[in-house]
C-alpha cells in the first residue's frame, strides 16, 4: 500500500520555486498520493496577494489546486479542538493554520510532509517527513 502524504505550505513554496528537487520526489512517490489542505490553498492566496507581484503570483493556487488532491479541513475540526486544548495547557501553542494543516494529516493518515519539524512534531500521533532532507528525499 503506497502512503498518503500531505504537503505543508512550505514545501508547497518550495515545490513553485523548483527546490530541493521536490518535483522528482512528488513524481517518485506519486502524485496522486500527494495531497494539500484547504488551508495551504488560502496560504497560497494571501501570498499572492501580499506581494507585490500579485498578477504573477495570483495563478499558483490555482495551478496547485489543479495538481493535487485538496483536502477539506471539516473532519479534522474536532481533533484540532483536542489538540490545541491539549497544547494550551502544556505551553505549547501552535499557530492556528499550522495546527489545521496537522490534525488534517492525522484524521486522513497522511504523512505530514513540512520544514518545519520542530512545530509540528509537538502534535500528538503525527507522522512527519522532511523532503528537505537527502534522508527523506534522494533528489537534492
Amino acid at each position: 500500500m503506497n502512503e498518503k502524504y500531505l504537503l505543508d505550505t512550505d514545501i508547497i513554496i518550495d515545490l513553485i520555486k523548483n527546490k530541493y528537487g521536490l518535483k522528482s520526489k512528488v513524481e517518485n512517490v506519486g502524485l496522486v498520493n500527494c495531497y494539500i489542505s484547504e488551508i495551504t490553498l488560502a496560504e497560497l492566496y494571501f501570498g499572492a496577494f501580499y506581494s507585490s507581484s500579485i498578477k504573477k503570483h495570483r495563478k499558483e493556487p490555482v495551478e496547485i489546486a489543479k495538481s493535487f488532491n485538496v483536502i477539506p479541513i471539516s473532519e479534522a475540526i474536532e481533533l484540532f479542538g483536542k489538540e490545541k486544548a491539549r497544547l494550551a495547557r502544556d505551553g505549547n501553542i501552535i499557530a492556528d493554520l499550522d495546527l489545521f494543516i496537522a490534525t488534517t494529516s492525522i484524521v486522513y493518515g497522511c504523512i505530514l510532509v513540512t520544514g518545519n519539524e520542530k512545530h509540528h512534531k509537538r502534535v500528538a500521533d503525527i507522522r512527519i517527513e522532511n523532503w528537505r532532507k537527502p534522508e527523506f528525499n534522494p533528489f537534492i
